[in-house]
């Protein structure tokens, strides 16, 4: 297939080669061009039409706002990738740049070796998943199979089967069939990834405002961004939405984002289940983890639960959501076509811990469904 093509606006030259190098290390993406602000930017988006753009929020003359305000404008769907800076100021703006249709964003690099790895393994696999869902689109629009003006055609070559490597027999999860019926949830609990800021809005904006069960949600995010993130959503849900302090009781009607960086557990109390907000080791490659959640909700609540597990790239959740689907709780995934990146979802389902595949669109009536019983 053919490469997915990327401009990257930064008004530094430094950052734009870096970021360059990064996303050419894989053959299936090409930086077709370069801007160092918004203006430039506009005028090659319209020449080049790129399948993913990869924006600055800081630039002179026309900065990332400005650029994505005139985007609307235009009319233009590009997906677009916002590089943010670790600050409260960048994570305002990084929010602000989601309502105006960005599509998710990630940390600049700290220059160190590792993070350079992290950073372009993370961007890399953002821009592919956009890109891919972009070019969905456009065959859907136009009934062909879409190809961008500015690249030469070539054959299409079929995709290589999925792989997952199988579980081991020694490994403690659960068996196939689940150990009781599911009873009406108490509380519904999301992993997502990559793709998820927007995926979450749409859910969110959606959620029945008087759903009977409270929502904890670990969506992969670095520290400093997810209050922001929570405020956004709070601005758009008919629920309380809050980042989750330790000690936060669930109750219907509040939604509890896990902090950045810190894992989010979930404990039944005599008087009131509470949040249970800690420091610790990664777990699967991320802290937060879903897979930490998704555990201490199988310990909780038993058959009493609504698990989701949802656009992400990697399988973080997608085995500790079968000890929720083994308790006999119902457990949802987000389907292929309507994920960013179909990696944690998938590997739920090829290990058939999933009870319902739904698309992005349905998410929300199905929450709504299964909570009201």
């Amino acid at each position: 297939m053919e490469p997915i093509s990327v401009l990257i606006v930064d008004d530094s030259a430094l950052m734009r080669n870096l970021i360059s190098r990064m996303l050419e290390s894989d053959p299936d993406i090409d930086v077709v061009g370069t801007a160092m602000n918004g203006n430039f930017a506009l005028r090659k988006t319209a020449g080049l039409k790129p399948d993913v753009i990869v924006l600055d929020l800081e630039m002179p003359e026309l900065d990332g706002i400005g650029f994505l305000e005139k985007r609307q404008e235009n009319g233009w769907d590009i997906p677009v990738v916002i590089l943010s800076a670790v600050a409260k100021k960048g994570a305002e703006v990084t929010m602000k740049a989601l309502s105006l249709g960005a599509s998710d964003f990630i940390t600049k690099p700290s220059g160190t070796p590792e993070a350079n790895r992290e950073t372009a393994e993370e961007l890399i696999s953002m821009v592919k998943g956009f890109g891919r869902s972009y070019r969905r689109r456009k065959r859907q629009l136009d009934g062909s199979s879409y190809r961008p003006e500015s690249a030469a055609p070539r054959r299409e070559k079929p995709e290589p089967a999925r792989q997952t490597t199988p579980l081991s027999r020694t490994e403690n999860w659960p068996r196939q069939q689940p150990k009781r019926e599911p009873a009406t949830p108490e509380i519904v609990a999301i992993g997502i990834s990559t793709g998820g800021p927007n995926a979450l809005r749409q859910v969110f904006a959606e959620i029945d405002p008087n759903l009977k069960a409270p929502i904890v949600v670990v969506q992969h995010m670095p520290a400093g961004f997810t209050a922001e993130f929570a405020n956004s959503l709070n601005k758009i849900c008919p629920l309380e939405v809050k980042e989750a302090a330790d000690g936060d009781i669930l109750k219907p009607g509040r939604i509890l984002i896990a902090p950045g960086s810190l894992h989010i557990k979930v404990e039944k109390k005599s008087l009131a289940a509470i949040a249970r907000v800690e420091d610790g080791e990664n777990v699967n490659g991320h802290k937060p983890s879903a897979g930490v959640l998704f555990d201490s909700v199988a310990e909780q609540y038993g058959n009493a639960a609504l698990a989701v597990i949802m656009t992400g790239m990697g399988r973080d959740g997608s085995r500790e959501i079968g000890n929720i689907y083994a308790e006999g709780s119902v457990t949802i995934a987000q389907d292929e076509e309507s994920s960013v990146v179909f990696g944690m979802p998938r590997v739920a389902i090829e290990h058939e811990y999933i009870t319902r595949v739904v698309s992005l669109g349905d998410v929300a009536s199905t929450i709504n469904e299964i909570v009201a019983g």
